[in-house]
């Protein structure tokens, strides 16, 4: 029979080794904690301080250089119109407009829009709170139900009246084929890019 004491190992040291290992397992966490907040701390100071041109106005900020346009917009900027769906650019809630163009915010970075011009929804109406036309239009034709995907249809139908896209409903339709409804609202979304289109010629 093999005494413990011979061999320099008992259940007492068994114990207390086990207890040793156990407490060391959250010391461990609390040193991985540490860690991620030290390396979080080191993203933040080393960021890139960028000047983003929004609804005509500067706005100073400094961000990761992988952060996209439309995180910048919403979590730093509480610009929230611009919608995070897919967050794949494939469902278009995120559009917004860089130079004029209609850009999925979600898959561009926020440094490479530096110097260009960025509208989002809540910079279509004027200044006295007047509705942009097609604003208006998606209200006279109830062409949203839950409204999430709204600001980006509107902001990619203001885009194909201007490129030429939106002379009749098959030509808006194909247009608008990036933009995803989940309540398919599509019909009175079509109808009211026809009466916006009209206004806007018009203006």
């Amino acid at each position: 029979m093999i005494d413990g004491n011979e061999t320099g190992f008992s259940r007492r040291t068994f114990l207390a080794s086990g207890t040793v290992a156990t407490a060391a397992v959250p010391l461990a966490a609390q040193a991985k904690g540490r860690t991620m907040d030290q390396a979080a701390a080191v993203r933040a100071e080393t960021g890139v301080p960028i000047t983003l041109r929004i609804n005509g106005g500067n706005h100073r900020v400094t961000v990761d250089p992988r952060t996209t346009l439309l995180d910048t917009l919403r979590e730093r900027l509480g610009l929230t119109g611009a919608k995070k769906g897919c967050d794949q650019g494939q469902c278009g809630a995120c559009t917004v407009h860089v130079d004029g163009r209609a850009t999925l915010s979600c898959l561009t970075l926020a440094v490479a829009a530096q110097g260009r011009d960025i509208t989002t929804i809540e910079g279509l109406a004027a200044a006295d709170g007047t509705l942009h036309p097609m604003q208006a239009a998606f209200v006279d034709n109830d062409a949203f139900q839950c409204g999430y995907c709204t600001p980006g249809q509107i902001m990619s139908a203001i885009a194909i009246v201007h490129d030429g896209h939106a002379n009749d409903a098959n030509t808006i339709r194909e247009a608008m084929s990036g933009n995803l409804c989940r309540c398919a609202a599509y019909p009175n979304i079509v109808a009211a890019i026809e009466q916006a289109a009209v206004q806007m010629k018009r203006g």
